[in-house]
């Protein structure tokens, strides 16, 4: 079946909600142009522009209620991104008490973006009418379409009552956790707030767009010697792979630690694998294919295994694993890394790999986990798990001071985004598409309002002494 062209930018196919501000003077309305020469000049100010009016409508990356059965019949993989995403025209949203409009200069695809896009597990637009349902503002996410994404770079434009610490003209990124902090459940840790939702998929007026609208606890501070795009990439996936690996609340990683990485050139693993590395411990890098194995090389790793060379099949049948092929993967780690087992396992295929997983850790070891890409059934050989006193943790996205350290490191030149290809918002589907597929390395960026690659570097000192780990990470 041929190709679908790319997305193509739709009319209004909503109801118009009414702005907040008015049309400028004589009639005329601000354009998103307007706003970017804004943004670009020198001279710009952050009263200029705070003072600057918004449109009442921008571009975003939708999908839409009324196409939900759209794949009925198909497999997974034959779910096509490039037919169910959309970039139309939409209603610019109120803005409400500890929030923030940002006008979005790049974003990126992460794997929930996929699901959204496929309707899968179930389609999104469940998630928008509970959330409706908390409360009358809330209620501005129920609609019959969804701007989906869940990381921006870009710039405040403006912020509601109750914002201190954010203003208009500020550069930042985003983290994509939104909560609502009303439970005492969430004050030790806002990941377990019984109203914590990834925002751009549970929530609307996502990162994929020319506008977004933010929590302004959701705000980080932009790191100052990264262009746009390279700036919006690490986002949700580095402050994944923070708290799964190094936070007290996932498997606190040390020094010396040997550590298992399942898909360790993507866009989750190339974060883990720099942060074993940049902490002292030993990445041991499971690829599938010896480009993949040349780009964890390339990131600094030494110990890898590309298991489609060595043949690793840890299931016999659809039924059954095959205990011989975890004992074969587990002595070729033990060669690698001079007869030790790994004290943690960074896991998140699931269903294909976590038998084996379960067996290689070390007796006391961690197995955390974030993800089932392979299915969400676990089956596992619990003697190896209770006899040898291991642990498996639960770990998902990161809260606001996890996210805040892990940009600290990218802040400081100490984690480089890794950035495969960057797209035009217009051709977000495709970028979707590749991701679904993994035909993509790291991450895959979109630009939203930057007109080009490499623009919004502020440091150029930082950079330059980084130049050569951010090239070759941006070129994986």
């Amino acid at each position: 079946m041929a190709s679908p062209a790319p997305i193509t930018q739709q009319e209004p196919k909503h109801p118009q909600r009414p702005s907040l501000w008015a049309p400028t003077a004589g009639g005329t309305t601000v354009t998103m142009k307007d706003i970017l020469d804004a943004i670009q000049s020198p001279g710009s100010t952050a009263a200029d522009i705070a003072a600057l009016p918004l449109p009442e409508s921008y571009r975003a990356i939708t999908v839409h209620k009324d196409e939900t059965e759209m794949f009925t019949g198909r497999e997974t993989r034959d779910k096509d991104p490039r037919e169910s995403l959309h970039l139309d025209e939409v209603p610019l949203p109120e803005l409400g008490p500890g929030e923030a409009l940002v006008a979005v200069m790049a974003s990126s695809v992460n794997y929930n973006s996929v699901w959204t896009s496929i309707f899968e597990p179930l389609p999104t637009f469940g998630f928008l009418e509970r959330y409706g349902r908390v409360s009358e503002l809330t209620g501005r996410h129920d609609l019959p379409y969804h701007i989906i994404g869940s990381d921006l770079s870009g710039v405040v434009l403006r912020t509601g009552p109750g914002v201190n610490a954010w203003r208009p003209g500020d550069e930042v990124v985003a983290h994509c956790l939104s909560v609502e902090l009303e439970s005492s459940d969430g004050h030790n840790d806002t990941m377990l707030d019984p109203e914590q939702r990834i925002w751009g998929f549970e929530t609307n007026f996502g990162g994929l767009a020319e506008i977004a609208l933010v929590k302004s606890n959701q705000l980080m501070p932009k790191p100052g010697h990264l262009s746009w795009e390279e700036a919006a990439a690490p986002g949700l996936v580095n402050s994944t792979a923070y708290r799964q690996l190094v936070s007290r609340n996932g498997a606190q990683m040390k020094q010396g630690d040997n550590v298992l990485i399942w898909g360790a050139s993507g866009g989750l693993g190339s974060y883990a694998t720099q942060f074993a590395l940049a902490g002292g411990a030993t990445p041991i890098c499971v690829v599938s294919s010896p480009r993949k194995a040349e780009i964890c090389r390339r990131m600094g790793a030494e110990l890898i295994i590309d298991r489609s060379a060595e043949g690793y099949r840890f299931w016999r049948d659809e039924h059954t694993q095959d205990t011989r092929e975890w004992k074969r993967f587990g002595k070729r780690i033990r060669e690698l890394t001079g007869g030790e087992d790994v004290d943690i396992v960074f896991e998140h295929p699931g269903r294909e790999t976590f038998g084996a997983s379960v067996y290689v850790t070390r007796k006391g070891g961690t197995i955390v986990t974030c993800a089932s890409t392979s299915g969400y059934d676990h089956q596992y050989d619990n003697r190896y798990l209770w006899m040898s006193l291991k642990r498996i943790i639960g770990s998902h996205f990161a809260n606001y001071r996890e996210a805040w350290e892990a940009n600290r490191l990218v802040a400081k030149g100490r984690i480089h985004p890794t950035l495969s290809k960057v797209y035009s918002l217009e051709d977000t589907g495709q970028a979707a598409h590749d991701v679904h597929r993994n035909v993509h390395q790291g991450k895959v960026g979109v630009l939203c309002l930057a007109p080009e690659e490499g623009l919004g570097v502020r440091d150029t000192e930082l950079r330059a002494r980084h130049a050569e780990a951010i090239n070759r990470f941006r070129n994986i």
